[in-house]
């Protein structure tokens, strides 16, 4: 159904503006009142004349009978047809030809005259035809229309019977009078009640629009709302509510009741307690479903202000996941030291190069040992301090680059051997490191040195936490079922706890107390710029003998452009 159709018109918001026109409806019902009324009277006249034709067979009464017959068609058929009505001081043909019927009709019965019947009365359905359907001047001009033709047919009869014309034209007077009286009070009741329907019809619109407007802003809240009545029954539920109350997939729709799962009594309690206290409340509750694990919820109520007539109040409960909320704050909080630490680094980049640098010259003059080691002590804790600024640097770097999209391919295989030889001979790795490269031919899309950037933390974590063995740290390149490229970097060693698993991606957080935390935040950081997505979990791999062992393994999928499998390159035991 269209909007035309329905009745609405829509507004520049896509919002429902208008409703069914209640002014036209209610014209069309005082319509079709006026049309059954001239049915009505038509029949009833026919009927009169009708009998009189019976009883008398006088001629008059024949062409009585005769027009009254005419008269009912010309009713019936006008009840019958359908269109627009229009009221006020525009014209409308429809109305005022019927208007004219009638009048011409009651004059020619008038004419007639048969017997003693008076058709005088007849006029005020004309009458109040105009005066509650045209404007004022429209239903004056027919009141003094009927007032002259009543004036007319006076002076008939007078003339006629040759008796006194005063009390006659005293009658038509007085009758003249009070269809204008008749014409007047009708006009302005029907434009006072015209004007009332009016405000009644612009009060439901604002209103229905307002109700639709909150509608809209309670479906697209990211906030659950939950409108409580002091039944426990849930009256309006938006999505995001029935997302957190929801197990799973499953989102219950409103209404429904608190009591029904027995995972939300605690906001049942919370809704009875706001009630009980007659005041907002504010908790951190905990929804339990037997699928999932429990859902943190922050939770504040707040109570309807009921009007004087209502029933009961209702507690509207605004539900936040505790999960997100803390993400929030802790994405701001990491903005706030992430600008404060750039801010920093910058200041201290300049003062460290001209401490080592002072170093430097010192350490041209010094001979005796015990300097010299005093010396070296500097320039280690001077590097220590240039990397860490150069870390902190990195991360406002990678936040300014554009998006990965324009990065050309670069076979995974080949790069990670060349750059696995690259970090092998800078940093002067004792133990071997071992290479299982089953990628192929397969082109990811990456930054060369983002992803070079990317090894080398991997690699760095992986000597710090590895077990001084040969084949302890590992790299590995597969494939996925989709499609996808995976790299792997795999180091032996003990599991990590739990406390540092929930925050190994987080800026600043490490393990060890001299390192910056900085290295696996910009992993993550350059993962997600080029649509890639870095991991962590314990695996277990085959050890260099028979056995196999347990390990920490950090996974990058990349995002695959165009895969070209060719026959697969296994560089086995590959050591450099």
């Amino acid at each position: 159904m269209t909007p035309a159709e329905s009745g609405f018109r829509t507004g520049p918001l896509g919002l429902r503006t208008g409703a069914p026109a209640l002014e036209d409806r209610a014209l069309v019902r005082l319509w079709q009142a006026f049309m059954t009324a001239r049915v009505t009277i038509a029949l009833a006249l026919l009927f009169v004349h009708g009998a009189m034709y019976v009883l008398t067979h006088v001629p008059a009464t024949a062409w009585g009978v005769a027009l009254c017959t005419v008269y009912l068609g010309v009713t019936l058929l006008t009840r019958l047809m359908r269109g627009a009505v229009h009221r006020g001081p525009s014209f409308s043909a429809r109305w005022a030809s019927t208007t004219l019927v009638d009048v011409l009709l009651f004059s020619a019965l008038e004419l007639l005259q048969v017997g003693s019947i008076s058709y005088t009365p007849l006029y005020a359905l004309p009458v109040l035809l105009a005066s509650v359907l045209g404007s004022l001047r429209v239903a004056v001009g027919t009141a003094a229309s009927v007032t002259l033709l009543l004036l007319c047919n006076a002076w008939r009869l007078g003339f006629n019977n040759s008796a006194d014309l005063a009390p006659q034209f005293l009658q038509a007077g007085l009758t003249g009078a009070a269809f204008f009286m008749l014409a007047l009070l009708v006009n302005q009741l029907a434009v006072r009640l015209a004007r009332e329907q009016q405000l009644t019809l612009r009060s439901e619109m604002s209103e229905r629009l307002q109700r639709q407007v909150n509608e809209l802003v309670i479906e697209t809240l990211g906030d659950g709302v939950l409108v409580v009545d002091t039944g426990g029954m849930v009256r309006v539920a938006n999505p995001s509510a029935r997302r957190l109350l929801g197990p799973g997939d499953a989102a219950p729709v409103a209404p429904f009741d608190l009591a029904a799962h027995a995972g939300w009594s605690s906001l049942r309690d919370l809704a009875s307690i706001t009630f009980e206290c007659d005041a907002d409340q504010r908790r951190e509750l905990s929804i339990h479903h037997a699928s999932e694990n429990a859902r943190a919820l922050q939770v504040r109520t707040r109570l309807t202000v009921a009007p004087a007539n209502a029933s009961e109040n209702l507690c509207v409960m605004f539900l936040q996941d505790l999960r997100e909320v803390e993400a929030r704050l802790r994405t701001e909080k990491l903005a706030a030291l992430g600008r404060m630490s750039t801010a920093v680094a910058h200041e201290i980049r300049n003062p460290l190069a001209a401490i080592a640098q002072a170093n430097e010259l010192l350490e041209e003059d010094l001979h005796e040992p015990a300097h010299k080691r005093l010396s070296q002590m500097v320039r280690q804790n001077t590097q220590r301090l240039g990397k860490i600024v150069d870390e902190v640097l990195d991360i406002a770097r990678v936040k300014d680059e554009s998006g990965g999209n324009s990065y050309s391919r670069l076979n995974l295989d080949d790069a990670l051997r060349s750059m696995s030889a690259d970090w092998c001979q800078q940093s002067g790795q004792a133990q071997p490191l071992y290479l299982d490269l089953n990628a192929g031919t397969l082109a990811v899309s990456f930054d060369p040195d983002h992803l070079r950037r990317v090894l080398i933390n991997l690699l760095d974590n992986a000597v710090r936490h590895a077990e001084p063995k040969p084949g302890a740290i590992r790299i590995q390149s597969t494939i996925s079922p989709a499609k996808r490229g995976i790299l792997r970097v795999w180091s032996s060693g003990e599991p990590m706890e739990k406390t540092v698993q929930q925050h190994l991606f987080e800026p600043f957080f490490s393990s060890q107390s001299r390192s910056s935390g900085l290295g696996l935040y910009i992993c993550r950081e350059l993962c997600e710029r080029h649509q890639a997505v870095i991991s962590y979990q314990r695996a277990r791999r085959d050890g260099l003998g028979s056995d196999s062992e347990e390990g920490n393994e950090f996974s990058v999928a990349f995002r695959t452009d165009r895969v070209t499998l060719g026959a697969p390159t296994a560089l086995q035991a590959e050591l450099y």
